[in-house]
Protein backbone atom coordinates (compact mmCIF):
# COMPACT_ATOMS: atom_id res chain seq x y z
CA UNK A 1 0.00 0.00 0.00
CA UNK A 2 1.43 3.46 -1.06
CA UNK A 3 1.15 7.04 0.58
CA UNK A 4 -1.24 9.77 -1.18
CA UNK A 5 0.14 12.55 -1.97
CA UNK A 6 -1.83 14.47 0.74
CA UNK A 7 -0.46 12.01 3.41
CA UNK A 8 3.20 11.91 2.51
CA UNK A 9 3.20 15.85 1.63
CA UNK A 10 1.80 16.36 5.44
CA UNK A 11 4.66 13.33 6.69
CA UNK A 12 7.46 15.62 5.59
CA UNK A 13 6.36 19.34 6.27
CA UNK A 14 5.41 18.28 9.70
CA UNK A 15 8.35 15.33 10.96
CA UNK A 16 11.24 16.15 8.37
CA UNK A 17 13.64 16.36 7.28
CA UNK A 18 15.12 12.56 8.70
CA UNK A 19 13.50 10.09 10.54
CA UNK A 20 14.57 7.38 12.89
CA UNK A 21 13.47 3.30 12.69
CA UNK A 22 14.27 0.65 14.61
CA UNK A 23 13.92 -2.93 14.06
CA UNK A 24 14.43 -1.73 10.17
CA UNK A 25 15.82 -4.83 8.38
CA UNK A 26 12.58 -6.40 8.56
CA UNK A 27 8.73 -6.87 9.08
CA UNK A 28 6.85 -3.78 10.39
CA UNK A 29 9.97 -1.44 10.43
CA UNK A 30 11.20 -2.35 6.93
CA UNK A 31 8.19 -1.46 5.64
CA UNK A 32 7.41 1.81 7.60
CA UNK A 33 11.06 2.53 6.57
CA UNK A 34 9.83 2.59 2.91
CA UNK A 35 6.82 4.26 3.64
CA UNK A 36 8.43 7.38 5.13
CA UNK A 37 11.01 7.48 2.31
CA UNK A 38 8.22 7.53 0.45
CA UNK A 39 7.06 10.81 1.47
CA UNK A 40 10.30 11.96 1.12
CA UNK A 41 12.34 11.88 4.75
CA UNK A 42 15.06 10.92 4.78
CA UNK A 43 15.91 7.84 7.43
CA UNK A 44 18.26 6.65 9.62
CA UNK A 45 17.92 2.20 10.02
CA UNK A 46 19.02 0.83 13.32
CA UNK A 47 19.10 -2.70 13.79
CA UNK A 48 21.82 -5.48 14.68
CA UNK A 49 21.80 -7.13 10.72
CA UNK A 50 23.93 -4.74 9.53
CA UNK A 51 23.89 -6.74 5.36
CA UNK A 52 19.90 -6.47 5.67
CA UNK A 53 20.30 -2.68 6.67
CA UNK A 54 22.62 -1.80 4.12
CA UNK A 55 20.35 -3.61 1.67
CA UNK A 56 17.34 -1.40 2.89
CA UNK A 57 19.09 1.31 2.74
CA UNK A 58 20.62 1.08 -0.72
CA UNK A 59 16.84 0.27 -2.04
CA UNK A 60 15.54 3.19 -0.61
CA UNK A 61 18.10 5.52 -2.09
CA UNK A 62 17.56 4.11 -5.56
CA UNK A 63 13.94 3.56 -5.13
CA UNK A 64 13.10 7.57 -3.67
CA UNK A 65 16.03 9.62 -4.22
CA UNK A 66 16.67 10.43 -0.42
CA UNK A 67 19.45 9.65 1.99
CA UNK A 68 19.77 6.66 4.25
CA UNK A 69 21.95 5.85 6.75
CA UNK A 70 22.94 3.17 8.82
CA UNK A 71 23.38 2.13 12.34
CA UNK A 72 24.35 -0.52 13.78
CA UNK A 73 23.82 -0.84 17.25
CA UNK A 74 22.59 -3.77 20.64
CA UNK A 75 19.69 -1.79 22.01
CA UNK A 76 19.28 -4.88 24.36
CA UNK A 77 22.19 -3.18 26.59
CA UNK A 78 21.75 0.37 27.80
CA UNK A 79 25.49 1.16 26.88
CA UNK A 80 24.14 0.14 23.03
CA UNK A 81 21.14 2.99 23.18
CA UNK A 82 23.64 5.70 24.92
CA UNK A 83 26.51 4.80 21.59
CA UNK A 84 22.78 5.02 19.12
CA UNK A 85 22.13 8.25 20.96
CA UNK A 86 25.25 9.67 20.50
CA UNK A 87 25.75 9.03 17.16
CA UNK A 88 22.90 10.77 16.23
CA UNK A 89 23.30 13.97 17.77
CA UNK A 90 23.51 16.46 15.32
CA UNK A 91 20.80 14.89 12.63
CA UNK A 92 17.95 16.87 12.66
CA UNK A 93 15.03 13.54 13.39
CA UNK A 94 11.74 14.84 13.66
CA UNK A 95 10.13 11.61 13.62
CA UNK A 96 11.31 8.22 15.76
CA UNK A 97 9.43 4.81 14.83
CA UNK A 98 10.32 2.43 18.00
CA UNK A 99 9.89 -0.91 15.83
CA UNK A 100 12.62 -3.10 16.92
CA UNK A 101 11.16 -6.24 19.42
CA UNK A 102 10.65 -9.69 19.46
CA UNK A 103 8.35 -12.45 21.16
CA UNK A 104 8.71 -15.89 23.07
CA UNK A 105 6.00 -18.30 23.59
CA UNK A 106 5.00 -20.96 25.23
CA UNK A 107 4.56 -21.78 29.21
CA UNK A 108 6.36 -18.99 30.95
CA UNK A 109 7.86 -20.86 33.90
CA UNK A 110 9.22 -23.55 31.12
CA UNK A 111 11.12 -20.17 28.97
CA UNK A 112 14.87 -19.14 28.97
CA UNK A 113 14.96 -16.69 31.48
CA UNK A 114 17.82 -14.90 29.85
CA UNK A 115 15.74 -15.14 26.59
CA UNK A 116 12.38 -13.55 28.48
CA UNK A 117 14.97 -10.66 30.42
CA UNK A 118 16.11 -10.07 27.11
CA UNK A 119 12.62 -8.92 25.47
CA UNK A 120 11.67 -7.05 28.14
CA UNK A 121 15.02 -5.14 27.97
CA UNK A 122 14.25 -4.54 24.06
CA UNK A 123 10.95 -4.31 23.64
CA UNK A 124 10.06 -2.28 26.91
CA UNK A 125 13.19 -0.65 28.84
CA UNK A 126 15.14 0.18 25.09
CA UNK A 127 12.05 1.61 23.89
CA UNK A 128 11.38 3.91 27.02
CA UNK A 129 14.76 5.40 27.19
CA UNK A 130 14.66 6.39 23.82
CA UNK A 131 11.39 7.57 23.57
CA UNK A 132 12.54 9.32 26.68
CA UNK A 133 15.76 11.00 25.03
CA UNK A 134 13.31 12.11 21.51
CA UNK A 135 10.32 12.92 23.27
CA UNK A 136 13.02 15.62 25.31
CA UNK A 137 14.26 16.40 21.95
CA UNK A 138 11.45 17.00 20.26
CA UNK A 139 9.16 18.94 22.90
CA UNK A 140 12.17 21.26 22.76
CA UNK A 141 12.03 21.74 18.97
CA UNK A 142 8.22 22.32 19.46
CA UNK A 143 7.42 19.49 16.83
CA UNK A 144 7.93 16.08 15.88
CA UNK A 145 6.37 12.52 16.23
CA UNK A 146 6.91 9.15 17.64
CA UNK A 147 5.68 5.74 16.81
CA UNK A 148 5.57 3.35 19.00
CA UNK A 149 4.45 -0.76 18.05
CA UNK A 150 1.70 -2.17 21.17
CA UNK A 151 -0.42 -4.55 19.67
CA UNK A 152 -3.80 -6.07 20.65
CA UNK A 153 -2.77 -8.48 23.38
CA UNK A 154 -1.38 -5.84 24.71
CA UNK A 155 -5.51 -4.95 26.09
CA UNK A 156 -5.33 -7.83 28.52
CA UNK A 157 -3.39 -11.28 29.92
CA UNK A 158 -2.73 -13.94 27.21
CA UNK A 159 -1.74 -17.25 28.39
CA UNK A 160 1.36 -19.18 26.51
CA UNK A 161 2.66 -15.10 25.58
CA UNK A 162 2.46 -13.88 28.68
CA UNK A 163 5.42 -12.05 29.10
CA UNK A 164 5.46 -10.91 25.30
CA UNK A 165 2.35 -9.64 26.22
CA UNK A 166 3.11 -7.72 29.14
CA UNK A 167 5.69 -5.60 27.58
CA UNK A 168 2.96 -4.71 25.05
CA UNK A 169 0.57 -3.67 27.90
CA UNK A 170 3.65 -1.06 28.86
CA UNK A 171 3.95 0.25 25.12
CA UNK A 172 1.12 1.04 25.35
CA UNK A 173 0.19 2.70 28.05
CA UNK A 174 2.83 4.62 27.51
CA UNK A 175 2.08 5.60 23.88
CA UNK A 176 -1.57 6.22 25.55
CA UNK A 177 -0.22 8.53 28.35
CA UNK A 178 2.41 10.46 26.40
CA UNK A 179 -0.22 11.16 23.49
CA UNK A 180 -1.31 13.70 26.22
CA UNK A 181 1.72 14.78 27.95
CA UNK A 182 3.23 15.55 24.67
CA UNK A 183 0.56 17.08 23.18
CA UNK A 184 1.28 20.84 24.49
CA UNK A 185 4.49 20.85 22.71
CA UNK A 186 3.45 20.27 19.31
CA UNK A 187 4.50 16.68 19.46
CA UNK A 188 2.20 13.56 18.38
CA UNK A 189 3.00 10.22 20.13
CA UNK A 190 0.60 7.26 18.77
CA UNK A 191 0.29 3.54 19.53
CA UNK A 192 0.21 1.01 16.76
CA UNK A 193 -1.49 -1.93 18.17
CA UNK A 194 -2.36 -4.27 14.88
CA UNK A 195 -3.30 -7.98 14.97
CA UNK A 196 -1.52 -10.73 14.24
CA UNK A 197 0.96 -10.08 11.60
CA UNK A 198 3.42 -11.88 9.30
CA UNK A 199 6.24 -10.44 9.80
CA UNK A 200 9.28 -12.89 11.06
CA UNK A 201 7.48 -12.45 14.94
CA UNK A 202 6.06 -15.82 14.54
CA UNK A 203 9.55 -17.78 13.00
CA UNK A 204 10.98 -16.25 16.39
CA UNK A 205 8.14 -16.61 19.11
CA UNK A 206 8.00 -20.59 17.79
CA UNK A 207 4.35 -19.60 17.13
CA UNK A 208 2.04 -21.08 13.97
CA UNK A 209 -0.11 -18.70 12.91
CA UNK A 210 -3.26 -19.12 10.67
CA UNK A 211 -4.55 -16.01 8.96
CA UNK A 212 -2.63 -12.77 9.54
CA UNK A 213 -1.90 -9.38 8.10
CA UNK A 214 1.21 -8.33 6.50
CA UNK A 215 3.76 -5.31 7.05
CA UNK A 216 2.19 -3.65 4.05
CA UNK A 217 -1.16 -3.76 5.15
CA UNK A 218 -0.49 -2.07 7.97
CA UNK A 219 2.01 0.47 7.74
CA UNK A 220 0.28 3.37 5.74
CA UNK A 221 -2.56 3.04 8.29
CA UNK A 222 -0.53 3.76 11.03
CA UNK A 223 1.35 6.71 9.32
CA UNK A 224 -2.14 8.38 8.42
CA UNK A 225 -3.29 7.88 11.93
CA UNK A 226 0.07 9.43 13.48
CA UNK A 227 -1.37 13.38 14.80
CA UNK A 228 -4.46 12.23 14.86
CA UNK A 229 -5.52 9.64 17.99
CA UNK A 230 -3.30 8.19 20.53
CA UNK A 231 -3.67 4.98 19.24
CA UNK A 232 -4.28 3.18 16.23
CA UNK A 233 -5.46 -0.27 14.92
CA UNK A 234 -4.47 -0.95 11.36
CA UNK A 235 -5.56 -3.35 9.23
CA UNK A 236 -8.58 -5.05 8.34
CA UNK A 237 -8.04 -8.21 10.22
CA UNK A 238 -7.31 -5.69 13.33
CA UNK A 239 -10.62 -3.90 13.57
CA UNK A 240 -12.67 -7.52 12.86
CA UNK A 241 -10.66 -8.64 15.89
CA UNK A 242 -11.02 -5.87 18.29
CA UNK A 243 -14.68 -5.70 17.18
CA UNK A 244 -15.30 -8.78 18.21
CA UNK A 245 -13.50 -8.63 21.23
CA UNK A 246 -15.10 -5.14 22.27
CA UNK A 247 -18.43 -6.71 24.39
CA UNK A 248 -16.06 -9.36 25.78
CA UNK A 249 -15.15 -8.67 29.31
CA UNK A 250 -11.82 -8.65 30.16
CA UNK A 251 -11.61 -12.35 32.16
CA UNK A 252 -13.56 -13.68 28.84
CA UNK A 253 -10.87 -12.02 26.91
CA UNK A 254 -7.94 -13.67 28.51
CA UNK A 255 -9.76 -16.95 27.74
CA UNK A 256 -10.39 -16.34 24.48
CA UNK A 257 -6.69 -15.65 24.09
CA UNK A 258 -5.71 -18.74 25.61
CA UNK A 259 -7.81 -20.70 23.26
CA UNK A 260 -5.74 -19.07 20.22
CA UNK A 261 -2.06 -19.00 21.87
CA UNK A 262 -3.11 -22.65 22.74
CA UNK A 263 -3.29 -23.45 19.06
CA UNK A 264 -0.70 -21.62 17.78
CA UNK A 265 2.00 -23.06 20.19
CA UNK A 266 0.59 -26.82 20.01
CA UNK A 267 3.05 -27.45 18.20
CA UNK A 268 5.69 -26.86 20.98
CA UNK A 269 3.88 -30.10 23.35
CA UNK A 270 3.92 -32.54 20.16
CA UNK A 271 7.78 -31.68 19.31
CA UNK A 272 8.05 -32.13 23.49
CA UNK A 273 6.77 -35.65 24.09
Amino acid sequence: MKLSRSLGKRLKEKYGPWALVTGASSGIGRELARRISEAGLNVVLSGRNETALMDIADELEDTYKIHAEVLVEDIATTAGIRRLTQELEGTPIGLFVASAGFGTSGPFIQSDLEEEIQMVRVNSLALMMLTHYFGRKFAEQKRGGIILMSSIVGFQGVPNAANYSATKAYVQSLGEGLYHELKPYNVDVIAAAPGPVHSGFAVVADMQMGKALTPEEIAVPILKALGKKSTSFPGRLTKILILGLRSVPRWGKIRIMKMVMGGMTQHQKIQKT
